[in-house]
């Protein structure tokens, strides 16, 4: 089956790379940009930085700094007055993959119209939206270089992913200097969202031969240096590695597919407001061990791709290896249990048949390697709870 490949147009990856914003910009005859970041991201020194930029190479921006952890249609219909009041011509998504999420979102409803929930999967929309050039400050969401956004509807508390061309950014910088001196928790969420992508990736039944090439090198360098990230927030080495993972890890799933860890992740964020890459950490390891007697070759892949097994290794002692190491990566990295994040027990068990048949809606499972019923989603939320 043939594979359809997208890319941002323009990637600029690197040290500084974020001071190339006006030159990129302009280089697409873009001139009033609306900047869209968090209210922590508006305080720092290098965002006032890249604003002065801009306004020195006589460039306009305005700046939407509303936006919230995990993205809300109320926050994009805010978004949405801000850009048609102010005439920007373009948008830019300063942050984490809220913000970027957020941005493209905007972008979306701006040029298109409607409401966030009509473009919900399995809607796919491929029309072009408005311009957006992603300036990622964490290494995990790799939204800088996917078509996808995943937004919570406010009035039905879904998280809904949206998906197609038009939620694509034209442009990304990647700056790993930008991740220097991010906390632990933050370091180990974004990576384990980043090595799910990339896992996901490499098994789904979507899997080309593009994301494989794209998979297996996120993997590697994730595997091999988020447990360095996360113990020295300025060790440059390892978040330069952590950073190039996360980004071809986004630009693998954004051309195969995510699968039923997301699936599942996504309904305990929007009931419980579990961070995006915490809930995924907490799934990894269980959801693996249940796919793996459906693709036992791509998990072994995956294994010896991070060194977790030798490449000559057979395939059961590789992916015994691969459930193994995922849960001490867990362990090593703090990630706690729904149970030990302090979620009631008897809410948990009341919501999973909800969240069970939110994640197969979502489409997401379908591309799992095995595909569950909603009974067994059932079981490993079960499973996971700790």
């Amino acid at each position: 089956m043939t594979a359809s490949i997208a890319l941002p147009r323009v990637m600029r990856v690197g040290a500084g790379a974020s001071a190339e914003l006006a030159e990129v910009l302009k280089s697409f005859d873009l001139s009033r940009p609306l900047v869209v970041t968090d209210p922590f991201v508006a305080e720092q020194p290098f965002f006032h930085g890249i604003l002065r930029e801009l306004r020195g190479s006589g460039l306009s921006p305005g700046v939407f700094s509303e936006t919230v952890p995990d993205p809300t249609t109320e926050v994009v219909e805010h978004g949405v007055r801000v850009l048609r009041e102010g005439d920007f011509d373009c948008l830019v998504g300063v942050g984490g993959g809220s913000p970027i999420d957020t941005a493209k979102a905007i972008a979306l409803v701006g040029a298109h119209g409607g409401r966030m929930r009509d473009y919900k999967a399995p809607v796919v929309t491929d029309a072009p939206a408005l311009p957006v050039v992603a300036v990622p400050t964490t290494a995990g969401s790799g939204s800088e270089s996917t078509r996808y956004s995943i937004i919570i509807d406010t009035e039905t508390d879904e998280k809904m992913l949206c998906a197609g061309a038009a939620l694509l950014p034209r442009a990304a910088l990647v700056d790993f200097e930008l991740t220097l001196g991010m906390p632990p928790r933050l370091t180990a969420d974004t990576g384990i969202d980043a090595l799910t992508h990339a896992i996901e990736a490499y098994v789904s039944r979507r899997a080309n031969p593009i994301s494989d090439g794209l998979a297996r090198e996120a993997m590697r360098l994730l595997f091999a240096h988020l447990r360095a990230a996360y113990a020295d927030p300025d060790d440059r080495v390892a978040r330069e590695a952590v950073m190039a993972g996360a980004t071809q890890a986004g630009l693998a799933f954004s051309n195969s597919s995510v699968a039923l860890v997301h699936g599942m992740s996504r309904p305990i964020g929007a009931r419980f407001k579990v961070a995006h890459g915490l809930s995924n950490a907490m799934l990894l390891p269980a959801v693996t061990e249940f796919s793996v007697p459906s693709a036992p070759e791509r998990y072994a892949d995956c294994a010896r791709a991070m060194g977790m097994a030798a490449h000559d290794s057979g395939v059961g002692e590789a992916t015994r290896a691969l459930v193994w190491e995922l849960r001490l990566l867990n362990e090593e990295l703090d990630v706690p249990t729904p149970y030990g994040y302090g979620i009631d027990a008897d809410e948990w068990w009341e919501a999973a048949p909800t969240m069970a048949e939110q994640a197969l809606a979502s489409g997401s499972p379908g591309n799992n390697p095995r595909v569950p019923t909603t009974e067994e989603i059932v079981r490993l939320y079960q499973v996971v709870y700790g």
